[in-house]
C-alpha cells in the first residue's frame, strides 16, 4: 500500500516511505518490473530518452514490488514536481532504516563520542552512498544508467551485489526532475529519430539557473540544492557522495579523479586522500574490464578548490566527493583521433582507439564506476565510517583551540622573511644541510615567527550581532544557507558580553568547534588562491570556476572574529528561518512613514505600494527619523488608503522597521512610479538572466522576457521603460554567436526567441529608445554596450597602441577570475541609495570604464580605490582596476545608460550588491515622463 507523501520537513525527522514492499529475504524472489515495458523502450537504446513522468511511474511501481528500496520524496522541485530518491540496501537493512541513519549522523557530527565509541558505532553502520543523476539535464547518459542501475540493484543475487547491498545503503537520487522531463521531451519530439538532439533545447534545464545549480550548493538558493543539501548535510550524511556529469575530454570516454591542484586549504586532508583512493578504485575496475579511455587529474580542468557544486561541497563536510565526466548521447556519436591522448601516462592509463560510439557502451561505464564506490563502501565500510569521525573529531579539535591556515600568502611572507634574515646576516641564514639545496629552506624559527603569528590564528567562533546588521533580512538569509547546508547557529536569548564587547540579545554564534568547520571557514574567512601559471611569465592557467566567493563579504553580513576562544553555548537554531525577525514600528505621527534604504526588502515594500496605486518617494537628503539619522534615499511614504496595512505588513513580515512621522519631511525627493521591465534572454536561455528572473522575482519585481528579435523591431518605448541586459546575453565579445537551430526544425512557439544582439540591428534600436527616454542597464560583460550606445566611456583594462587602438590587457598583464574585491561608492548617488560607502563586490574579468574629467552626461557611483582590491581569491596585475568605476551613471538623449560592470546579481550571491540594478530599474523611469520627481515633490 502506498503510504501518503512527506514534505521536506517530515522526511528528515522520520523519513518514512512513499513506497515500500513487505520485507523478505534478501533474495528477490517477486518479479521486478522491467523498466522497458513502462517506458515503451529498453533504456539505453540508440535514439531514446525516458522522460521523468516514465520514470517516476517505474520507480512507484517497482517500490511495491522490492523489499530492497524505500522510494521517497526529498521535496518540490521548482516546477512543483516530487524529487524522488530510491533507498537501496538488504531487507534487513531496510527495516532497520532509523538505526543506521542515526549512526551515520552520530560519526559525521563526532560529538560527545570517545574514539572507542566511534569504533564501536562503525562496526555496527552500514556505509551509506549518494549516486545522483541528471544535473545538468543535457548530460543525458547518467539519468538514463540511472534506471538500469537501480533495476540491476534490485534484481540481481551475485555474490557482489549481496555483499553490497548487506553492506551499503544506496541514495539514488534524480538531481534535476524538471530538466530530465524537459531534456527528454524535446529529444523524442523529433520522429525523423535521426533528427534528435538534446542539445538544442529552448530555455534552461532548470527553471531560473541551468548550468549553475552545480553552482548553488553553499547558498542554496534553489528547491532542488536545498532537498540535496538536506538529503546530504542534515538527514543522511553520506560518506561517499558520486555526481554524474558529462562530456569526458574529447578523445578520451571519462574522467574520474584523483584531480588536479589547487587544493583548498581549509578542506581535512583524508577527505582528499579518500576521494583519490575511491577514484582510483574506479580507473581499476574500469581497467579490469578493459574499458580504456579513463583519464584524470592533467586530463582535465577539475579541481578540489570551490565550494558550490554538488561534489565539492561535500569536501568541506568532510565527506569523500567523486565526479565523473563521461561522454555519450543516445544519438550514436565518434570518438575522434586525438593524438596526444594516445600516449599512455600517468593520467590516462589506457588510451582508447578512436570508434563509433553507442549509448550503452558509455551507460555501462556508468554502472560499472557506481559498482566500483559501491564495491568500495562494502570492503571498507568500517574504516569510511570511522574515518568520517575522525575527521570531524579533528576539526572540533582545531576550532577549540589555536590552529592556522597555511595559505600562499602566508607563505610568501615567510619567504620575505627568509630573504630580509639573508641580506641583515650578509650572507645564508641558515647552517649548512647535508644533501639539502639550501636556497629552498627558510630558517626553522620562522615558522613559529610568521607561519604561526598569533594575529593569523583561524578565528574560533564568529559572532553576529544583532545591532550591527545594516539589512537583518540579508543576514537572516546568509545564516539559513548555513542552517541549510548543516552547519550549527547558535541565537543568544539574551545580551552577553564577550572579550571586551557588549552584545545584544538575538545576536547569532557560529561556532568553529563543530564538525563542518572547513564550511564555516569558507563562508566567513577569504580564499586565498595560489598564483597558478603554466610557466613564469606564461599565461594563467584558469581556474575550474571562481576563486574567491566569500559569502559573509558578498551578503554585506557584519561580523566579529574571536580569535581567543567563544563564548558559552547559546540555544540552536534547528532550522532554516522562516521569515525575519520582525521590524519595529515606532512614532506616532500620523502623516506618514520613513523607512530606511538599507534593506532589500525595502524594495518588496516599494514593489507592492506601486502596484497597489500608493504614493512612495526618495528622500534625497538624510534625514533624522525616530532617534536615528537614515543615509539618502530613505523612503517616504504618506499615510492613507492601502499604504498603511501594506506598511505595517512589512513591518511584521519582512523584518523591516518604519518610523510614523507627524509631517513631510523637508528636502527634494524623487517619486516612484510603476515600471515595465523587459529583462533581455536569447534562446536556449541565458543563466545570469535567469537570476535576475530569480532575483526580480523574490523583490517582486515586475518583469517580461525579451528577445533579440522584438529589440530589433524597434518601438520599445511603447511596451518598456527598463531593459536589462545580463552579463552573458550579448555572447563574448569577439567570438562569433552561439550556434542556433533552423526556425524550420523548431515548434512556432519558440521562433520568436531566435536571434543575437547586435552591433549592427539591436544597438541603433536601443539608442533610439534611450534617447526617447528609456533605460538601458547593462551588467557586468553586457557594459560593453555603453560605449556602442554612444556614452562617452572607455574600458579602463586596455592598452592603446599610437593609432589610438585600445586592446584589451592580455591574462599576463591582468587576470581576476571570479574574485570578491573591495569598492569605494558614492552612497548620496541614488544608483546607490542604501549602499555603504565601502562595499566587497564580485568581480569576474569584466570591463572597468574611465572618462575625461568633467565629461557630461557620465558620472562614476563605485570605483576601485586601491593597487590591491582583492579580498577573497586571485588577483594578477589587479593595479590596473586602481580609480577605474565599476557603476557608471550615463545621461543619453532624454533617457539613461546604466553600467554596472561588477557582477552585481552573480549566482543570486552579492545582496548588498542587489541594489545597484534595483535603483537603477527604478530611478531611470522616475526621471522620465509625467510625475518625474523633483525637488518641489
Amino acid at each position: 500500500m502506498r503510504a501518503l507523501m512527506l514534505t521536506a520537513t517530515a522526511l528528515s525527522m522520520t523519513m518514512k516511505p512513499l513506497v515500500m514492499a513487505p520485507s523478505a529475504a534478501i533474495a528477490q524472489t517477486r518479479p521486478i518490473t522491467d523498466p522497458a515495458s513502462v517506458f515503451k523502450a529498453k533504456p539505453g537504446s540508440d535514439y531514446f530518452l525516458a522522460n521523468y513522468t516514465q520514470i517516476s511511474a517505474w520507480l512507484e511501481k517497482v517500490a511495491q514490488e522490492s523489499d530492497r528500496m524505500k522510494l521517497v520524496s526529498i521535496g518540490k522541485t521548482a516546477e512543483g514536481r516530487e524529487q524522488y530518491i530510491a533507498i537501496i540496501s538488504s531487507p534487513e537493512n531496510i527495516r532497520q532504516l532509523d538505526k543506521y541513519r542515526g549512526i551515520s549522523q552520530q560519526l559525521a557530527l563526532a560529538k560527545e563520542l570517545t574514539d572507542a565509541q566511534a569504533k564501536t558505532l562503525s562496526e555496527q553502520g552500514k556505509a551509506v552512498v549518494l549516486i545522483d543523476a541528471g544535473l545538468h539535464a543535457t548530460e543525458v547518459v547518467n539519468a538514463q544508467s540511472h534506471v538500469q542501475l537501480i533495476h540491476e540493484m534490485l534484481t540481481r543475487n551475485d555474490a557482489e551485489t549481496t555483499r553490497i547491498l548487506n553492506d551499503t545503503i544506496g541514495l539514488y537520487v534524480f538531481a534535476n526532475p524538471d530538466g530530465l522531463e524537459l531534456v527528454a521531451n524535446w529529444y523524442m519530439r523529433q520522429p525523423d529519430k535521426t533528427k534528435r538532439n538534446s542539445n538544442d533545447i529552448p530555455v534552461l534545464y532548470q527553471k531560473y539557473i541551468g548550468h549553475d545549480n552545480n553552482r548553488d550548493s553553499y547558498a542554496s538558493t534553489q528547491p532542488e540544492t536545498t532537498n540535496m543539501n538536506r538529503l546530504a548535510y542534515r538527514d543522511w550524511y553520506p560518506q561517499i557522495l558520486y555526481n554524474q556529469h558529462q562530456t569526458g575530454p574529447v578523445g578520451t570516454v571519462v574522467f574520474i579523479p584523483p584531480f588536479r591542484n589547487p587544493y583548498n586549504f581549509n578542506n581535512e586532508p583524508l577527505v582528499i586522500a579518500g576521494t583519490d583512493a575511491v577514484g582510483t578504485a574506479m580507473h581499476e575496475r574500469l581497467l579490469a574490464q578493459g574499458k580504456a579511455g579513463s583519464v584524470s587529474r592533467s586530463g582535465a580542468p577539475y579541481s578540489t578548490w570551490f565550494n558550490g557544486g554538488i561534489r565539492t561541497i561535500g569536501y568541506f563536510h568532510n565527506q569523500i566527493g567523486i565526479l565523473t565526466e563521461i561522454i555519450g548521447n543516445p544519438t550514436p556519436m565518434e570518438i575522434p583521433l586525438v593524438p596526444n591522448k594516445q600516449i599512455a601516462g600517468q593520467d590516462a592509463y589506457m588510451p582508447i582507439a578512436p570508434q563509433t560510439w553507442h549509448f550503452q557502451q558509455s551507460i555501462d561505464y556508468v554502472k560499472e564506476m557506481s559498482r566500483a564506490i559501491l564495491d568500495y563502501a562494502s570492503r571498507n565500510r568500517e574504516p569510511l565510517l570511522y574515518n568520517r569521525y575522525v575527521m570531524g573529531r579533528n576539526q572540533i579539535a582545531l576550532g577549540s583551540e589555536d590552529s592556522w591556515v597555511v595559505t600562499p600568502k602566508r607563505i610568501e611572507a615567510v619567504k620575505t622573511a627568509a630573504e630580509a634574515m639573508k641580506k641583515d646576516s650578509g650572507g645564508s641564514a641558515l647552517d649548512d644541510l647535508v644533501g639539502y639545496d639550501t636556497r629552498e629552506i627558510a630558517p626553522s624559527s620562522l615558522y613559529k615567527k610568521v607561519v604561526q603569528d598569533p594575529k593569523y590564528r583561524a578565528p574560533r567562533a564568529f559572532v553576529l550581532p544583532a545591532d550591527q546588521q545594516a539589512d537583518m533580512p540579508t543576514t537572516v538569509a546568509f545564516l539559513n544557507a548555513l542552517i541549510k547546508t548543516g552547519i550549527e547557529v547558535e541565537q543568544a536569548p539574551a545580551a552577553f558580553s564577550y572579550g571586551g564587547k557588549r552584545y545584544p540579545a538575538g545576536s547569532y554564534v557560529v561556532r568553529s568547534d563543530q564538525a563542518f568547520r572547513p564550511h564555516v571557514l569558507d563562508m566567513f574567512e577569504p580564499q586565498d588562491h595560489p598564483q597558478d601559471f603554466a610557466y613564469p611569465g606564461g599565461p594563467p592557467i584558469r581556474p575550474y570556476d571562481i576563486t574567491g566567493y566569500t559569502l559573509a563579504y558578498q551578503m554585506n553580513v557584519q561580523f566579529d572574529r574571536l580569535l581567543d576562544g567563544a563564548p558559552t553555548h547559546f540555544p540552536l537554531v534547528s532550522e532554516v528561518i522562516a521569515t525575519p525577525p520582525a521590524g519595529k514600528m515606532t512614532g506616532t505621527g500620523g502623516a506618514g512613514y520613513v523607512v530606511s534604504h538599507a534593506t532589500n526588502n525595502s524594495f518588496i515594500l516599494t514593489n507592492r505600494l506601486l502596484k497597489a496605486g500608493a504614493p512612495v518617494y526618495w528622500l534625497k537628503q538624510g534625514v533624522s527619523a525616530g532617534g536615528a539619522q537614515l543615509a539618502p534615499g530613505a523612503l517616504w511614504i504618506p499615510a492613507g488608503g492601502a499604504a498603511n496595512g501594506i506598511v505595517q505588513g512589512a513591518v511584521q513580515s519582512l523584518g523591516i522597521d518604519a518610523v510614523q512621522v507627524a509631517a513631510k519631511p523637508t528636502g527634494a525627493t524623487v517619486k516612484l512610479k510603476p515600471v515595465r521591465i523587459g529583462l533581455v534572454d536569447h534562446y536556449g536561455g541565458s543563466m545570469a538572466s535567469g537570476w535576475n528572473r530569480w532575483i526580480f522575482e523574490k523583490y517582486e519585481f515586475p518583469y517580461s522576457v525579451v528577445y533579440p528579435q522584438e529589440l530589433d523591431k524597434g518601438g520599445l518605448n511603447a511596451k518598456y521603460d527598463v531593459l536589462v541586459f545580463q552579463s552573458d546575453v550579448l555572447g563574448r565579445e569577439g567570438r562569433p554567436p552561439q550556434k542556433q537551430p533552423a526556425a524550420a526544425d523548431l515548434p512556432a512557439e519558440w521562433r520568436m526567441a531566435l536571434g543575437n544582439v547586435s552591433t549592427e540591428k539591436t544597438v541603433p534600436q536601443l539608442a533610439s529608445f534611450a534617447k526617447a527616454g528609456g533605460t538601458v542597464i547593462a551588467v557586468g560583460n553586457a557594459t560593453r554596450l555603453g560605449p556602442e550606445l554612444g556614452l562617452p566611456v572607455y574600458n579602463a583594462l586596455a592598452t592603446v597602441d599610437a593609432s589610438g587602438k585600445r586592446t584589451p590587457l592580455p591574462g599576463t598583464k591582468f587576470y581576476v577570475p571570479g574574485s570578491v574585491l573591495q569598492a569605494k561608492v558614492d552612497p548620496t548617488d541614488p544608483l546607490a541609495y542604501g549602499v555603504p560607502a565601502t562595499l566587497d563586490v564580485f568581480y569576474n574579468n569584466n570591463p572597468t570604464f574611465a572618462f575625461a574629467p568633467g565629461t557630461p552626461g557620465v558620472r562614476r557611483v563605485s570605483w576601485f580605490a586601491s593597487d590591491d582590491p582583492v579580498r577573497s581569491g586571485w588577483g594578477w596585475g589587479q593595479k590596473a582596476l586602481n580609480d577605474t568605476a565599476t557603476i557608471v551613471d550615463g545621461t543619453l538623449g532624454k533617457g539613461h545608460v546604466y553600467l554596472l560592470a561588477n557582477e552585481v546579481t552573480q549566482r543570486g550571491q552579492p545582496y548588498a550588491s542587489f541594489k545597484f540594478l534595483f535603483n537603477a530599474a527604478l530611478y531611470g523611469p522616475a526621471q522620465t515622463g509625467a510625475g518625474a520627481g523633483t525637488a518641489d515633490d
